[in-house]
């Protein structure tokens, strides 16, 4: 994987050439880890290779070396999807400016931690319903999950993991599947995973991945006294009209969940049938 360079990358770099230092040290990974730069007026060199200073870096923007040039880790084809730096390292993504993961007090990376521990992976065969960049799969993994099903609808949300040093390699235990989770649900057999990380796009953009009969399929794939965790957010309801959290919870007790409210989702398991 080539460099990846932000705002606050691009601002190192020309600070040590104003300050006429020849040797800079910073990371080219978004914080994975940290090396370093030989920097001069007109560019800097990386393990052989010489790259141009950015003229412009964006803020909020990730850039990655691409066409001997520095590009935007963005694509623009149904919708305007985006790689976004954070303060903690981790990125997130925007799909038309939309974030996708919580980032206001906590890393994103270290938030799916607290949400995979929730579902207890060790060992066990993991749905991962909207896969995104990866952090529960990658964090299953490193608990020691069994396997990882995941599934990603987006093919340019795959492409940003692919240049994104934080997502989890595809195999040893996980695979990926280009594919709608609401229409390959109906696919897998029952009882057939051990526990499920459900984190769906916000209802009104997907509202089938918040159905009724989208529970009741999970509820059916899933394994007895398996656990489920179901990210919801926590939207106003004095401004949006609606309680979210409090109607995923009724319809998962309709498919046979137990729920209790954790965090900004609903953790549920799976009884009686």
């Amino acid at each position: 994987m080539g460099p990846l360079l932000t705002l606050e990358v691009s601002k190192a770099l020309h600070d040590a050439v104003r300050a006429g230092r020849p040797k800079v040290e910073c990371t080219l990974d978004l914080g994975r880890s940290t090396t370093m730069v030989e920097v001069c007026a007109t560019g800097w060199r990386w393990q052989g290779q010489r790259f141009p200073h950015i003229a412009s870096c964006k803020v909020r923007t990730i850039y990655y070396w691409v066409d001997e040039s520095f590009q935007p880790v963005m694509r623009y084809a149904a919708s305007l999807v985006k790689l976004v730096p954070t303060a903690y390292g981790p990125p997130t993504f925007e799909i038309d400016g939309i974030k996708m993961l919580p980032t206001a007090r906590v890393s994103p990376y270290a938030d799916a931690e607290r949400k995979v521990d929730l579902i207890q992976p060790n060992g066990k065969v993991i749905l991962d319903t909207c896969g995104g960049l990866g952090y529960f799969a990658g964090w299953c993994l490193r608990r020691h999950a069994k396997q990882v099903l995941s599934y990603e609808k987006n093919p340019d949300v795959i492409w940003l993991r692919s240049l994104n040093p934080w997502s989890p390699k595809i195999g040893s235990g996980l695979t990926l599947t280009q594919a709608d989770i609401a229409e390959e649900i109906g696919l897998l057999p029952g009882k057939s995973v051990d526990a499920v990380l459900h984190d769906p796009p916000r209802f009104g953009v997907a509202g089938e991945l918040y159905s009724q009969v989208f529970y009741e399929h999970l509820s059916r794939v899933l394994k007895q006294n398996g656990r489920l965790f179901h990210y919801t957010g926590t939207p106003n309801k004095l401004t949006s009209g609606r309680d979210v959290p409090g109607e995923v919870a009724k319809r998962l007790r309709r498919a046979g969940f137990v729920t209790e409210f954790d965090g900004d989702g609903v953790l549920a398991v799976k009884k009686g049938r």
